[in-house]
C-alpha cells in the first residue's frame, strides 16, 4: 500500500506545474543524492576520473587544475573518448567576470576533400578507421587550457592518468564494449596490441576488474612530462614550460609517431597538419532566457541549437502548461525541431567561407517568427530550415536550395514502436562531460570525445584516432557550411553549457551522448528555470527526444515524428501524442546522463548534480 501510494504521489507530482517545489516538501525521491560542497566540486562521467579532480583539488589546485586532471583520466579509460580526441569547454574567469570559449577541436588532414571521400564511393567520411580522423585536439586543449588558466604544472596534473596508464582496473562497461567490437580491433595492428591482451581466447578482450595496461601511452604521456621539467630546469615559467610539451605533441618526438602510425593504416594526416593546428580561444554564443544568461560555443558545435530554441520557447508559458504534459512535450519537440532544422543546412566551421548567418538565427525576432510556425494539434514531418538573412539585413544566398531541402535520408522503421536499429546507437554515441569549480570563482564544462572504442591507434603512440570526420558532408545541397575542407573542422554535437544569473554563476551543465545533448540540457536547463527543481532532481527527472533532426553520425538519418518517452509516461498522454502523429518509443531512463553545478549564492555553496543514467559521479568539499 505505502508503495502504490509513492508511486501515485510522484507520477501526480511529474504532472503539475509545482514539481520541484512539491519534491522538495517531502523526502528524498532521487535516486542518487545531491552534492553538497563549500570549497570545489567535481562531477564527470566516471568514478575514477572524479576521484582524479579531488585528489587535485586536496593538492591545492583550482578548478582548472582539477577539470584537467579529470579530463586526463577519463581519456585514458577509451569508453567514450581518449587522448585523440577533441575537447571543448566554457570557462567562467572570475578575475574578468566573463565566460571563455575554448575550441579544442581537430581539422580535416590534407587531403580530405569532397571529391576524396566520393571517389572512393562514400556518401559520407567513414566512421571508423584512420581515414575518420581529424587531427587530435584533447592533448593541445588540456595544455592550453592548463597554461592559461591553471595553477599547477602538467606534471601533477597528468599524475592520476599516468598511474592509471601504470594499470587499472578496467571497468565491466568498457571491457564489454572492447569485446564487442573485436572483430573491427584486429583490423588495427596497435589498437589489437593495447585492446585484446587473451588473443586467442573466446574472451579476448580484458576482463571486468582485470588490471589494464597501456605502456605505449605511459611512455608518450611521460615525454609530455619530461619535456616541461626539462623546460622548468632551464628558468622557463609554468606557462611557456607546459607549452614545451604541446611542441612535443604536435611538433616532436609524439608528432612523428603518431603520423606515421596513422598513414601506415591509410590515414591522411601530415606533421604539417599537427604542426599548423592550434587551440582557439574564443568568444562564446549567448542568449538571454527571461532573464537568464545562457551561453553556447559557436556555430562549429550544435550548441546554438539550444539558444535558438529557447528565444523560440519564450513565447510560450511553460509553466503553465505543466512539467511533461502532452502540450509541452509536443511544444519542445516542434521548437527543437525547428532549430535542429536550422543546425542542418546552417551551422559549420566559422573560419571557413560561406559565413553563417548567426545574428539572424539567434535574434529573438526571427525566433518569433519560427514560433508561428508550431501546430499545436499535431507534428509536422516536414519543417525544414527557416531564412534568417532578412534579420540582419541580408539576401539568403541558398533560396533555391531551401525550396526542395530534406537534408540528408529519412529512416523509416518496420514497426513503429520499435527502434532497435543502428541509427539509435550512432544518435546517442560517445562522449562525457566534466564539471568543476572552486570557491575563488572558477567555473569549468567540458565536453571531450572522440577516440572511443573500437578506437585505432596511431602507432607506437598509445593514443587512439578521432572519429570526427564523420560530421561532416560531401554534398552542399545538405549544407553549405558543413562540406569537408583540409583545415576545417567539423560541426559536432559536443556542447558544454553555462549559464548566468544577476551577473553571477548561476549553472554549469553538460552531457554525454551525440545529437540528443542539447535535447537534454535543454530540458535539464528548464526543469530548473522553470519548475524549481534542483540540481539532482533535474538531473533524474525523465526527458524525452526528437528523432526528426539529422544524425551527425554514421549514414546521417532521422526519423521523422520519432519520439522516445520515458517508460512512466502516463496511458494518457502517450494516446495523445500519439494521435499527434507521433511515432513513439520508451525507455526506462531517460534523464541524461546529465552533470552539474549549482551555485546556491543565498548559502555561499555548491550543489553537484548527476544523473541516474550512466557511470556520472562527483565529490564535493
Amino acid at each position: 500500500m505505502k508503495n502504490t501510494l509513492r508511486i501515485g504521489i510522484t507520477i501526480m507530482l511529474l504532472c503539475t506545474k509545482s514539481f520541484g517545489q512539491a519534491f522538495n516538501n517531502l523526502p528524498v525521491l532521487t535516486q542518487k543524492p545531491p552534492l553538497h560542497g563549500k570549497h570545489w566540486m567535481a562531477v564527470t562521467g566516471k568514478p575514477l576520473a572524479a576521484t582524479a579532480g579531488a585528489m587535485t583539488f586536496s593538492k591545492g589546485g583550482n578548478a582548472i587544475d582539477a577539470a584537467c586532471a579529470m579530463l586526463a583520466a577519463t581519456c585514458t579509460m577509451w569508453d567514450v573518448l581518449s587522448w585523440g580526441g577533441e575537447t571543448q569547454a566554457l570557462i567562467y574567469n572570475p578575475k574578468t567576470k566573463k565566460v571563455i570559449a575554448i575550441n579544442a577541436l581537430g581539422v580535416a588532414p590534407t587531403g580530405a576533400t569532397a571529391d576524396f571521400f566520393k571517389n572512393k564511393g562514400m556518401k559520407y567520411p567513414p566512421e571508423f578507421g584512420a581515414l575518420a580522423a581529424v587531427t587530435p585536439g584533447t592533448p593541445g586543449g588540456l595544455m592550453t587550457i592548463l597554461a592559461e588558466y591553471g595553477t599547477m604544472s602538467l606534471k601533477d596534473v597528468l599524475a592520476p592518468a599516468m598511474q592509471m596508464a601504470e594499470g587499472y582496473p578496467i571497468e565491466a562497461q568498457t571491457a564489454n564494449s572492447i569485446e564487442k567490437a573485436k572483430e573491427q580491433i584486429k583490423q588495427w595492428p596497435y589498437s589489437k596490441k593495447v585492446f585484446l591482451p587473451h588473443l586467442g581466447s573466446k574472451y579476448e578482450a580484458p576482463e571486468a576488474g582485470e588490471i589494464f595496461v597501456q605502456k605505449d601511452l605511459l611512455e608518450t604521456l611521460g615525454k609530455l612530462v619530461k619535456a616541461e621539467q626539462q623546460a622548468l630546469a632551464k628558468g622557463k615559467s609554468r606557462k611557456d614550460a607546459i607549452y614545451a610539451a604541446y611542441d612535443v605533441f604536435y611538433k616532436g618526438e609524439v608528432a612523428k609517431e603518431f603520423v606515421r602510425g596513422c598513414q601506415e593504416q591509410g590515414g591522411l594526416i601530415t606533421e604539417q597538419d599537427l604542426a599548423n593546428w592550434k587551440v582557439k580561444i574564443e568568444e562564446p554564443t549567448m542568449t538571454t532566457y527571461r532573464g537568464i544568461e545562457v551561453y553556447k560555443l559557436q556555430q562549429w558545435t550544435q550548441g546554438p541549437a539550444m539558444l535558438q530554441t529557447l528565444n523560440i520557447l519564450e513565447n510560450f508559458d511553460l509553466k503553465s502548461m505543466g512539467y511533461n504534459s502532452t502540450r509541452y512535450i509536443h511544444t519542445l519537440y516542434q521548437a527543437m525541431n525547428l532549430a535542429f532544422a536550422d543546425r542542418d543546412f546552417y551551422y559549420g566551421d566559422p573560419a571557413f567561407a560561406p559565413e553563417e548567418p548567426m545574428k539572424g538565427l539567434l535574434s529573438k525576432e526571427y525566433a518569433k517568427e519560427r514560433s508561428k510556425l508550431i501546430n499545436p494539434e499535431a507534428n509536422d514531418p516536414k519543417i525544414g530550415p527557416g531564412d534568417p538573412y532578412p534579420f540582419e539585413g541580408k539576401i539568403n544566398p541558398y533560396q533555391d536550395i531551401l525550396k526542395t531541402w530534406m537534408g540528408a535520408s529519412t529512416f523509416s522503421p518496420k514497426n513503429n514502436a520499435t527502434y532497435n536499429t543502428q541509427f539509435e546507437e550512432d544518435f546517442t554515441a560517445g562522449t562525457t562531460s566534466v564539471e568543476a569549480a572552486d570557491a575563488e570563482g572558477w567555473v569549468i564544462s567540458m565536453t571531450p570525445s572522440g577516440g572511443w572504442v573500437p578506437a585505432c591507434i596511431a602507432g607506437n603512440t598509445g593514443v587512439g584516432m578521432s572519429q570526427r570526420m564523420q560530421a561532416f558532408v560531401l554534398d552542399p545541397k545538405e549544407n553549405p557550411f558543413n562540406v569537408v575542407e583540409p583545415g576545417k573542422r567539423p560541426r559536432v554535437t559536443l556542447t558544454p553549457s553555462m549559464a548566468l544569473k544577476d551577473g553571477k554563476p548561476y549553472l554549469s551543465f553538460a552531457k554525454q551522448a551525440g545529437d540528443e545533448q542539447d535535447q537534454l540540457l535543454l530540458q535539464f536547463f528548464l526543469n530548473m528555470a522553470e519548475f524549481d527543481m534542483t540540481v539532482q532532481e533535474a538531473c533524474e527527472a525523465p526527458s524525452f527526444k526528437t528523432l526528426q533532426m539529422y544524425s551527425s553520425f554514421g549514414k546521417h538519418e532521422r526519423i521523422n515524428g520519432g519520439l522516445t518517452l520515458n517508460e512512466a509516461t502516463p496511458s494518457w498522454t502517450r494516446k495523445d501524442l500519439g494521435r499527434m502523429g507521433y511515432k513513439i518509443n520508451y525507455q526506462e531512463r531517460t534523464s541524461g546522463p546529465i552533470n552539474a553545478i549549482y551555485f546556491d549564492w543565498k548559502h555561499k555553496s555548491f550543489w553537484g548534480g548527476s544523473s541516474n543514467h550512466g557511470e556520472d559521479y562527483g565529490i564535493g568539499w
